[in-house]
C-alpha cells in the first residue's frame, strides 16, 4: 500500500494563496494552515521561485479597533 504524503506548511499556504485570490494573512495561515511563522513559509515560497507580493492592509480587530496586518498574494 502507498504511503500517504502529508501537505508541507509552504504547500498549504500556497494552495491557500491559489484559491483565495486577495492573499493570505498570519491569522489565517494560524487557521487555515495550521502555520505560525507565515513570513517564514512565504520566504521559503520565494527561495523556491514562487514570485509573492506582500503589502500591509487595515482589519478592525476584536476590539473595534483598525490595526495593520501584512497580506501576502501570489503573482501567478
Amino acid at each position: 500500500m502507498g504511503k500517504i504524503k502529508k501537505m508541507t506548511q509552504a504547500e498549504k499556504v500556497l494552495k491557500f494563496m491559489r484559491t483565495h485570490k486577495r492573499g493570505i494573512t498570519a491569522l489565517q495561515a494560524i487557521k487555515h494552515c495550521g502555520c505560525l511563522d507565515l513570513a517564514g513559509r512565504i520566504r521559503d515560497l520565494k527561495e523556491s521561485g514562487y514570485m509573492i507580493h506582500g503589502e500591509y492592509i487595515y482589519v478592525v480587530n476584536t476590539d473595534g479597533e483598525k490595526v495593520r496586518v501584512k497580506q501576502y498574494t501570489l503573482q501567478e
